[in-house]
């Protein structure tokens, strides 16, 4: 049950008090040569359906099996590694996967961990923007 409050918690929290890329960054980012590690914390179909290339599917981070899932995914990297999670499964300010993904990353002390802002969803503010996907 407290898990459960606190990610409800961290739903709510606004968008300035996550660390954002934007999509022409996040683009940028994937294409030079130091790329960043890219995580999808969404949900497994949308994944499925289209997402960044290369990106990792994480597990949804509403879900505790899906934080666990994100550990694994991120327990061979240091610290200091460059992270981009994304989610995109529907507006911004109502995703329930970003908020608990970034600060599960924080509370295990990963330093450049950056949420792709995505603020209507995954097709409509990347894929449609003619970002890389597969």
């Amino acid at each position: 049950m407290r898990q459960l409050i606190l990610l409800a918690l961290l739903a709510a929290a606004p968008a300035a008090d996550l660390p954002l890329i934007q999509p022409p960054e996040a683009a940028a980012a994937l294409a030079s040569a130091n790329k960043p590690m890219v995580l999808y914390v969404g949900f497994n179909v949308l994944y499925r359906s289209k997402h960044i290339p290369g990106a990792v599917f994480a597990g949804p981070a509403s879900k505790s099996e899906g934080l666990e899932l994100l550990k694994k995914a991120v327990a061979h990297l240091p610290k200091d590694r460059d992270i981009i999670l994304y989610c995109g499964c529907c507006p911004w300010d109502h995703c329930p996967n970003i908020r608990p993904a970034v600060q599960a990353l924080k509370d295990m002390g990963y330093t450049k961990v950056k949420a792709l802002h995505l603020p209507q969803d995954f097709k409509f503010d990347w894929i449609d923007k003619g970002y890389p996907a597969e």
